[in-house]
């Protein structure tokens, strides 16, 4: 039974704007120092657990994800349209997969993410594809959380299942991003995952979960994956506009009765704002991050990326200074999280240019 990673790589641009664009969103990125972007990252850390590495990306990003992974094929690179949520994403891969290999376990793992501890990560997704394989269950990763964060989402487990030699955690409920006070309860309670977004079946399973909790999305992606076979782009556009824009845990996790976790043991971070960037990246001694020439007086616990420019600070705490292209953006740490709302807001007026 072959396994296919299928790397989702889609995405506005919108959580490390202004770095982060609608044509550089953040899997384009290499966010430290001497790193590769964070899609080149992703695909290393994959590509020696399974037997076949996918990219499902949008149209309007094939050729910088080309730039990035030279070395894919086109067959490799699973193309929508235009972004339309991930249940529409996975659906799209997993009947592109059923045609080529209609027993395959697939993999989807984010494209954007930091992961420590390789060993432990491919211990963990080893795990993942062994219990996907042998019981025909949805399979997904949480993490214990260490913190009461409020832009993740949390799982709640109740219970185990066997399959084989494999358990699994049973699924009982999806919480989309809590309420600081519900998110402590959370941490201090146990039995809560966050939600890594990396998730393991066989093809067939998923599409009997999109089948039967949104039956939609399997009709028309059903219909594109026919046309595509037969070339038929204009119809693959026009069929896939068409689809309600979900994300996979909407259309389906949140509804099936087949779900198990495997409780991750690596680090990882999903780099989700500028604050959690500054949390992961070199600091001085009063905890300021800033690339080249600089001079910071009783200044704490701030960020400062302005590329080729030198930086000079009073008696600042706590603030974000990020310059890129046309835009500068200044905010304080604490509001990072609003970045996106920003953008949002941005693409909507006059200043549409800028985001």
């Amino acid at each position: 039974m072959a396994v296919h990673a299928t790397i989702l790589a889609g995405g506005a641009g919108t959580r490390l704007w202004p770095r982060s664009r609608l044509g550089q969103p953040k899997h384009l990125l290499a966010l430290q120092k001497g790193s590769a972007p964070l899609l080149r990252q992703t695909y290393e850390r994959v590509r020696s657990l399974v037997d076949e590495v996918h990219v499902v990306t949008e149209l309007s990003q094939v050729d910088s994800i080309c730039q990035v992974l030279p070395e894919l094929t086109p067959d490799h690179i699973i193309i929508e349209p235009v972004a339309r949520g991930t249940a529409s994403a996975l659906g799209l891969a997993a009947f592109t997969l059923a045609q080529r290999d209609a027993g395959a376990v697939m993999l989807s793992i984010p494209a954007d993410h930091i992961v420590g501890d390789g060993r432990r990560f491919g211990q963990t997704i080893r795990r993942v594809v062994k219990l996907a394989s042998q019981s025909s269950q949805l399979v997904t990763v949480g993490l214990t959380p260490y913190y009461p964060a409020t832009g993740f989402g949390y799982i709640r487990t109740d219970g185990q299942a066997r399959f084989g030699r494999t358990t699994g955690l049973k699924v009982v409920e999806f919480i989309e991003k809590p309420a600081f006070e519900r998110a402590s309860r959370f941490v201090g309670s146990g039995g809560y995952y966050w939600n890594l977004a990396i998730f393991g079946w066989r093809v067939e399973t998923l599409l009997e979960e999109l089948h039967q909790h949104a039956p939609i999305h399997h009709d028309i992606l059903r219909r594109v994956a026919t046309a595509r076979l037969a070339g038929d782009e204009a119809s693959v556009a026009a069929l896939y506009e068409g689809l309600p824009k979900d994300a996979i845990d909407y259309a389906v996790m949140e509804k099936t009765d087949r779900l198990l976790l495997i409780p991750a043991r690596f680090h990882w971070i999903d780099v989700g704002s500028w604050s959690e960037l500054h949390s992961i990246l070199p600091k001085d001694v009063a905890g300021n991050v800033a690339a080249g020439a600089h001079v910071l007086i009783d200044s704490e616990s701030s960020l400062f990326d302005v590329p080729g420019k030198f930086v000079a600070a009073i008696g600042v705490k706590d603030l974000v200074v990020v310059e890129s292209g046309n835009a500068l953006l200044i905010c304080l740490k604490s509001r990072a999280q609003e970045v996106k709302g920003l953008v949002e807001h941005l693409r909507l007026g006059e200043f549409a240019e800028y985001a």
